[in-house]
């Protein structure tokens, strides 16, 4: 065991933090944007656009990874323009592991944000208004701040989401060691060469991260549930 952890590589490890991390920053963002449109949407724009950008939650990520492979491959029209016009390439490079890892995980964000700002109580946004505040205060300093548990556990969970994608990032960014092979590819590699040790190890660190960030959503969770009891 202790000769397996000296020669193994941490490059997929490295691939995939690095992709969770860029990955849950784009779709904390956008999930922050989307869920506050939507608020603001009538019920049948609501009910259409919130059925689209949680449809990659339901759909298996191969199906997700095929319809993003053929969106940007350089045989369509839209990966032939980011390749000629701007020298961007998609499939097969890390730009397709953050793409893919946004794409499935960004529902996550998305579904946690609404759900915690429609929980707000409204009159708090009445009375913030009645005292001259601009709805972009409002926003980072009443809605943001009362959400805040909502939303760290939806970008906690974008995160391990983002993280241990597999089957989108395979159709589009494949399985390039030191460039796009993430710790989930990593291990259904070794599982087919046989090497359940090494497997196991990486499966233990997987664990260990999944762990963590369950752990990091109760305790956030916990320390604020207490904070509003001693108010």
């Amino acid at each position: 065991m202790i000769e397996i952890l000296k020669n193994l590589d941490w490059s997929p490890l490295i691939i995939s933090l690095k992709t969770g991390v860029v990955a849950t920053i784009i779709s904390f963002i956008l999930g922050i944007f989307a869920a506050r449109k939507m608020m603001k949407a009538g019920p049948a724009t609501k009910a259409f656009m919130d059925g689209i950008m949680t449809l990659p939650m339901v759909l298996p990520p191969t199906v997700a990874g095929f319809f993003l492979l053929l969106l940007f491959s350089r045989r369509r029209p839209l990966g032939i323009l980011l390749y000629e016009q701007f020298g961007i390439k998609v499939v097969q490079t890390w730009l397709g592991c953050i793409l893919a890892a946004v794409v499935i995980s960004f529902p996550l964000m998305y579904r946690n944000a609404r759900a915690a700002f429609e929980q707000i109580d409204i009159n708090l946004i009445h009375a913030a208004r009645t005292l001259g505040m601009s709805e972009f205060e409002i926003f980072t300093k009443v809605t943001l701040p009362s959400a805040s548990p909502g939303v760290i556990s939806g970008t906690i969970l974008t995160f391990a989401r983002a993280m241990g994608e597999y089957g989108a990032t395979s159709m589009l960014a494949g399985n390039i060691p030191g460039k796009t092979s993430t710790v989930s590819q990593r291990i259904a590699m070794v599982l087919q060469d046989g090497d359940y040790a090494t497997a196991g190890i990486w499966v233990a660190v997987v664990m260990v991260i999944a762990f963590i960030c369950i752990f990091s959503i109760n305790f956030i969770l916990t320390r604020k549930q207490k904070h509003i009891r001693r108010w």
